[in-house]
């Protein structure tokens, strides 16, 4: 059998929260540095949320914003960073070759919710819903814009796969790589949530709204306080190529793409199991050929709610019970949810630890709640250690779509 090729990062672009680009990002992570505010949800009034301050007329014209989408100009902005960081020369890239891949947790909603608002205003006349409301509500909408954008001709689409969608981007782009498909992919995953009131109405009927008094401290996973999910918009991608290419052409390679694997609960549509969740980390690491012991660092999915929090340290202590030497993190702390881009984002910000050997901390956790307490769980500050090699990523969704993605320090 053949041997199936070696995927490689090669270029990362993203807006966070907290950061436009990688190395502001992971700065503000290890200084401690969160940024959430509160903003007005139609209807609701004021919450807590993760919103960015990105340039979108970087890429983009004015013309362009008007009929573009938020998430949209997010893929778009994140793609020609990851672009531009992988060194590639974009004008002599064969378009046709390459592909795009952008994980989404819901697309559409904001467009429909503000139409609906705005022909209220008019006694519910259609005449003044606008004509662009269809390309910006199809689901493969944020990949599709990017490849008009960029002018990449190449297969697109947008994948739906809740908050693990970001992992599951990056998985479907190597596959698609190794499969000889394309020879060069743009893969991640975008958040557009915070637009939406009904995103917002929806976890606070589930009593999964994060809230306090300072925005920076409402999103506080592992907390014994914690008592929500702070909504949050974000984007990061990814360039992927095959290892002979990305070496034939000098380009800095930034991580492998070790293992990865994508199942799901069948159980509930919103509580997790922590069963098919350590399933999901041992099937990554049985793909990469490593044993729990071989990881460095685990950044967790953990949302900041009662009940989903501790299912998944459930699911660590089962994998990772006997390796004292790995280390546990959170990002949601600094940033909010991301949904769509969460994972992706939180890879990310970890991606520095491969070469400086600092893992960033969780932050916001006054008190350990006991049942999230986990060995390796760095709090409150950086923490030095010997090397990091190898990063596991969990990404868990609603519906029990669970992925995890492994990758590790590239050696020839």
């Amino acid at each position: 059998m053949n041997k199936l090729p070696r995927i490689v990062i090669t270029g990362v672009g993203l807006t966070a929260p907290n950061g436009n680009s990688l190395a502001e990002f992971r700065a503000n992570l290890l200084a401690g540095k969160a940024n959430i505010r509160e903003i007005d949800v139609r209807y609701m009034g004021k919450h807590p949320a993760g919103i960015c301050d990105f340039d979108a007329k970087k890429y983009q014209s004015r013309r362009e914003l008007r009929t573009s989408t938020r998430a949209g100009s997010i893929a778009i902005y994140c793609a020609h960073e990851a672009v531009a960081d992988s060194g590639i020369n974009w004008d002599a890239t064969d378009k046709a070759r390459v592909g795009v891949y952008v994980g989404i947790t819901e697309h559409g909603n904001v467009e429909t919710e503000n139409e609906i608002y705005n022909i209220s205003q008019f006694g519910y006349d259609t005449k003044f819903w606008t004509h662009h409301h269809n390309p910006r509500t199809v689901a493969n909408n944020p990949a599709g814009e990017v490849t008009i954008n960029m002018q990449i001709t190449g297969p697109h689409y947008t994948i739906g796969a809740a908050c693990a969608a970001g992992n599951a981007g990056v998985i479907q782009a190597a596959q698609m790589l190794q499969l000889g498909e394309v020879d060069f992919a743009i893969a991640g995953g975008v958040s557009e949530s915070p637009g939406t009131f009904g995103i917002f109405a929806g976890f606070k009927n589930q009593t999964a709204l994060a809230s306090h008094d300072d925005p920076n401290k409402a999103s506080r996973p592992f907390d014994k306080a914690r008592n929500g999910i702070v909504i949050s918009e974000g984007g990061c991608l990814y360039t992927l190529e095959r290892l002979d290419d990305a070496l034939a052409r000098g380009a800095n390679i930034i991580a492998e793409i070790a293992g990865w694997y994508i199942n799901s609960d069948a159980g509930d549509t919103v509580l997790p199991d922590p069963v098919r969740q350590a399933e999901c980390m041992r099937g990554a690491l049985a793909r990469a050929g490593m044993k729990p012991q071989d990881i460095d660092i685990v950044s967790t999915h953990a949302t900041g709610t009662g009940k989903g929090d501790v299912q998944e340290i459930i699911a660590m202590r089962d994998v990772f019970a006997d390796c004292p030497n790995t280390k546990v993190n959170n990002t949601k702390g600094f940033i909010g949810h991301c949904m769509g881009a969460a994972g992706t984002l939180e890879l990310a910000g970890n991606l520095g630890s491969l070469t400086d050997s600092t893992v960033h901390p969780c932050i916001n956790i006054d008190e350990l709640d006991p049942d999230c307490a986990m060995q390796g769980l760095v709090i409150g500050a950086p923490e030095k250690v010997a090397k990091v090699d190898t990063i596991l990523n969990n990404s868990f969704g609603m519906l029990g779509i669970n992925s995890t993605l492994i990758v590790k320090r590239f050696v020839a």
